[in-house]
């Protein structure tokens, strides 16, 4: 605005020492028509209009951005990183296997196993309780229950200290899990998440609990593709499921094992090598990494926290939401910076004609009212080419939005 008052200052003076007379209404005339053409309507309504009408798009498409910055934000990703259970998959897993060592009986396992994860809220611990509900096997009653994130948990029942978590966690307990190696690696390389059970300091069982990928997942890991996005998976399950998995779907790079603490450290990682990262994820243990990433997306089904940690929300509950997210995103900074090319394009067009520079040699000018009249119209051409924005058709359709859990 300081260039455009010098403008009118440098015309007003051009024209009251250089004009024919009546100089000084000319001078006032042209000087006050520069003041008007240059009026930054269209530059002030350029950036905030396509944010509005690309956010309301985004919003019938399932998609909420909770903040406009992430718009520009997510059109800069280079590489999405996913969480697997209940993003890649549905979140319902089942138990499919359980193999008992020597001097155990299966009820008994899976029902101390099952009243441990009666405490727990996460997918697989929920797989265990149900299928012991459908044996017939019911939890007994639990004290003293401890629960560490990423490893397992434990607890007294029936006199019995019971232990459930993952080979890391039996590792911690000094507990060898070499008896159920091949047993393991079978059920990882079955794309089964091996989870194992000890009773009174012996390793008791393995089991294994099996979550369907979704039905949408492969065509949106494709579009994500074909975007020209990297794709990474970031999970803590075990090493050989994770792989499986992530050849299935043709996952780029796989982080597994993954403790809460350390997937912030893995976007980290992939920030490092690829630029600004995207996670998605829907948990409780995925609240860090939501929080950490340039762009956190949260399922709409997920936890409270999860939803809060991040900068968008899926409504409809599969990746679909992550690429019609992408594509709005990049359409909607498309459409910003064609209103501001337009918005600068007119004043530098326009702002010579209303001094008066094409006066001399072709005696045209603006008066202040067609002056007023034209930076009216550039207003209103920035409006229009925003609002081209409600015709924006996804790229995947969506699954009908779902409301978030209370």
């Amino acid at each position: 605005m300081p260039a455009v008052i010098v403008v009118a200052v440098a015309t007003f003076l051009a024209w009251l020492v250089l004009g024919p007379p009546p100089a000084l209404g000319l001078a006032l005339v042209h000087a006050v028509a520069v003041l008007i053409i240059a009026c930054p309507c269209a530059m002030g309504l350029a950036t905030p209009t396509s944010i509005m009408v690309g956010t309301g798009r985004a919003a019938e498409l399932g998609v909420l951005f909770r903040r406009g910055e992430a718009l520009q934000a997510l059109q800069e990703a280079k590489v999405v990183a996913l969480d697997k259970t209940g993003t890649l998959t549905k979140g319902r897993p089942e138990l499919t296997d359980l193999i008992v060592a020597d001097g155990f009986a299966r009820g008994e396992v899976l029902s101390l196993a099952a009243a441990v994860e009666a405490r727990s809220e996460h997918p697989i611990a929920q797989a265990i309780v149900s299928a012991a509900k459908a044996e017939g096997a019911a939890p007994g009653p639990l004290r003293d229950f401890a629960s560490t994130p990423g490893f397992g948990a434990q607890g007294i029942v029936a006199g019995s200290r019971v232990e459930v978590g993952a080979d890391r966690y039996m590792l911690r307990l000094a507990l060898d899990v070499e008896p159920f190696a091949e047993e393991a690696a079978r059920l990882g390389d079955a794309g089964k998440s091996p989870l194992y059970v000890a009773i009174d300091g012996r390793l008791a069982a393995v089991l294994a609990v099996a979550d369907p990928i979704r039905e949408t997942t492969p065509a949106a890991i494709a579009a994500l593709h074909a975007q020209g996005l990297k794709v990474a998976m970031v999970t803590g399950d075990n090493r050989r499921t994770a792989d499986a998995v992530a050849r299935i779907l043709g996952i780029d790079e796989v982080v597994a094992e993954v403790l809460p603490q350390g997937k912030t450290e893995a976007i980290g990682a992939l920030r490092s090598r690829y630029g600004p990262t995207a996670f998605v994820g829907d948990g409780v243990n995925d609240a860090p990494a939501l929080a950490s990433a340039d762009v956190g997306l949260a399922m709409g089904q997920g936890t409270d926290i999860a939803i809060e940690s991040a900068d968008v929300v899926l409504m409809g509950g599969d990746l679909r939401g992550v690429v019609n997210a992408l594509a709005l995103s990049r359409a909607t900074l498309r459409n910003i910076r064609q209103n501001l090319a337009w918005a600068f394009g007119y004043n530098v067009i326009l702002i010579p004609v209303a001094a008066g520079a094409l006066a001399p040699a072709l005696g045209l000018s603006l008066s202040p009212m067609v002056a007023a009249g034209a930076m009216a119209l550039s207003s209103v051409s920035v409006l229009f080419n925003a609002l081209r924005l409600r015709a924006f058709t996804s790229p995947l359709p969506a699954a009908k939005p779902r409301t978030p859990p209370k």
